[in-house]
């Protein structure tokens, strides 16, 4: 991995076309021990619910298995979606993590469902709250992880452990509120890239420093493709292409094998909208990745890069991750040997 830039993957379980959750899970703990050995910094699951090919639905549960099957690499949500939750749950899960694997577990928060709204109602999720909402319940759960005045109802496990939390957002929302809490920020590119620029601008202008944070932190998202050729990494791609035109329809499928021509799979209405969705999107070898990793970071200045790499063979989907770890070591060589010339 870079020194300037740490690499973090962020990861939704998926479950491919033929397979079911539990294939799922075995070769979701496989990419997790391989990106610890490849020297990634994080490794994040996120919550979604009522999608066939998403099988992070119990994010803390998986969180638990991944920080069991490895050794040292961070462990956490990107995010959990906090208005599905009571606060106080929330703190008492990660601090059974933190307990469990100290100093490895990070809290991404987001405040979106991660579902529909039909779903959402039958997570019992409270669709008439208002926008204050969602900063209470942070700000709540973050008193729970502190050893604030005695209180009736603590968090056992919880209080007084050190649980890093994230907000994460894809809207201006989030970005202003992390900056106020002072708190680290993780923008989802990977699936809204619209509001990328403005919500950094918004997130750097309003922070304020705090007891976690003295000055902004910020970690972007992307989904990268790695592989030996151009045209290997194009094709492995377009699972994911297929996977977001099956969104747009309302479809909820397993994650598809490649298809031969995503222009022959949709409309040119469907094409555009993926293009925009997907237009931060890294996707080539090692060499071609290493110049738009560098090109997105330095249009970024983010802190910290964090992939999703959704592929349907699992053979490809290490391997992308390996190509994706050398594009980081030749970003840090050129990063060397830049500053040995000045």
């Amino acid at each position: 991995m870079t020194d300037a830039v740490p690499f973090s993957i962020l990861d939704l379980a998926p479950i491919r076309q033929g397979e079911e959750a539990q294939q799922a899970f075995v070769q979701l703990r496989e990419r997790a021990q391989w990106a610890e050995q490849c020297g990634f910094n994080r490794y994040w699951l996120a919550e979604h619910h009522n999608m066939s090919g998403i099988g992070s639905a119990a994010t803390s549960v998986l969180i638990g298995h991944i920080a069991g099957a490895t050794d040292h690499i961070r462990v956490g949500s990107g995010g959990i979606m906090l208005p599905n939750h009571a606060p106080l749950v929330i703190a008492e899960q990660f601090g059974t993590l933190e307990s469990l694997y100290p100093g490895r577990i990070d809290l991404g928060l987001g405040r979106a469902p991660g579902t529909d709204l039909t779903t959402a109602r039958a997570l019992r999720r409270n669709l008439e709250g208002s926008d204050q909402d969602f900063p209470r319940d942070v700000v709540e759960l973050q008193n729970y992880f502190r050893n604030a005045q005695p209180s009736r109802v603590r968090a056992v496990p919880g209080a007084g452990l050190d649980v890093p939390v994230w907000l994460l957002g894809s809207s201006l929302f989030s970005a202003q509120l992390a900056g106020m809490l002072g708190l680290p920020y993780a923008f989802a590119s990977h699936f809204a890239p619209a509001y990328l620029m403005d919500a950094l601008a918004i997130y750097r202008s309003e922070f304020r420093s705090s007891d976690r944070l003295a000055s902004p932190y910020v970690m972007v998202g992307t989904s990268i493709v790695g592989a030996d050729s151009e045209e290997d990494a194009r094709r492995l791609f377009t699972s994911q292409q297929v996977q977001s035109v099956q969104m747009m329809r309302g479809e909820r499928e397993k994650i598809a094998p490649p298809v031969d021509d995503i222009e022959a799979y949709c409309t040119s209405v469907e094409q555009e909208a993926v293009d925009h969705k997907l237009r931060y999107a890294l996707v080539g070898t090692v060499s071609s990745l290493t110049d738009q990793i560098s090109e997105f970071l330095a249009e970024t200045e983010a802190d910290e890069l964090i992939a999703t790499v959704r592929i349907f063979d699992q053979a490809a989907s290490l391997r992308s991750l390996e190509i994706l770890a050398a594009a980081g070591q030749a970003l840090t060589s050129e990063n060397i040997c830049l500053a040995q010339s000045i």
